[in-house]
């Protein structure tokens, strides 16, 4: 069997959104472009399917039309290492777009991403649960691109002023 592949419903953007994304993720590509045939439900010739791969995850962009916008219902995680790493994913991601609160944002195309420091997720596994809940509420608290210095303080238990 074949890897699942997830497929995204778009209103005549999905071209455009795998553009934008194959540039945004290393190791990512258009593989294939389909396009209405006549007789369809959409306007022949125009793109129908676009198959792209982002980091080696297989995608499908779908032109379905407007009848099912994107919600934050379904949010594609980007797992960060460094602060470097978490500036890139979401000065690339946001562009066009709205952030959202817990380092969430809504790109241009409606869809929803966590971009997430991996530190800040293991320190919210801490077996000491005042650190863990302190890093919960200092990421709780954020709105926008997560601010893992804050974190980071809140999980150590060092105020704003120290």
């Amino acid at each position: 069997m074949k890897q699942i592949a997830t497929c995204l419903w778009f209103d005549g953007q999905a071209q455009q959104a795998a553009e934008f994304y194959t540039s945004v993720f290393p190791n990512s590509e258009i593989t294939e472009i389909q396009r209405y045939p006549e007789g369809a439900p959409g306007p022949a010739g125009e793109v129908m399917i676009v198959y792209f791969t982002l980091d080696g995850r297989e995608f499908a962009g779908l032109n379905g039309g407007p009848q099912f916008p994107h919600t934050e219902a379904i949010s594609f995680v980007v797992p960060c290492e460094t602060t470097e790493e978490i500036d890139h994913y979401w000065e690339a991601l946001i562009e066009g777009g709205e952030p959202q609160p817990c380092g969430w944002l809504k790109d241009k195309f409606g869809v929803s991403w966590q971009v997430v420091s991996l530190e800040a997720e293991e320190w919210m596994k801490d077996p000491d649960t005042a650190a863990a809940n302190r890093t919960m509420q200092a990421m709780l608290s954020q709105f926008g691109k997560p601010d893992v210095e804050a974190m980071r303080k809140a999980h150590l238990g060092e105020t704003a002023d120290a």
